[in-house]
């Protein structure tokens, strides 16, 4: 899956990574590979990114986050 983490000042993340865990209105989302498409809201919280085995981890102050192809678009605030 590719992910593209996008702020109003930067990109934080961009690349294939293997899931994504993120922080949503309701609670929070896990993503893998073949996810149905989607679209969310996100809140303040943190980010996590699993990518060749190494886990990073983002704080974002809300956002929405996109699900569609295997293609995860976040822009965050």
């Amino acid at each position: 899956m590719h992910l593209e983490v996008i702020t109003p000042d930067a990109k934080l993340f961009e690349g294939e990574v293997s899931s994504v865990i993120a922080p949503a209105v309701d609670g929070f989302l896990g993503i893998l590979k073949d996810h149905a498409a989607m679209i969310s809201t996100l809140k303040a919280g943190e980010m996590t990114i699993i990518s060749n085995g190494k886990e990073e981890r983002i704080f974002i102050n809300g956002g929405v986050l996109e699900v569609s192809d295997n293609v995860i678009s976040v822009l965050a605030d």
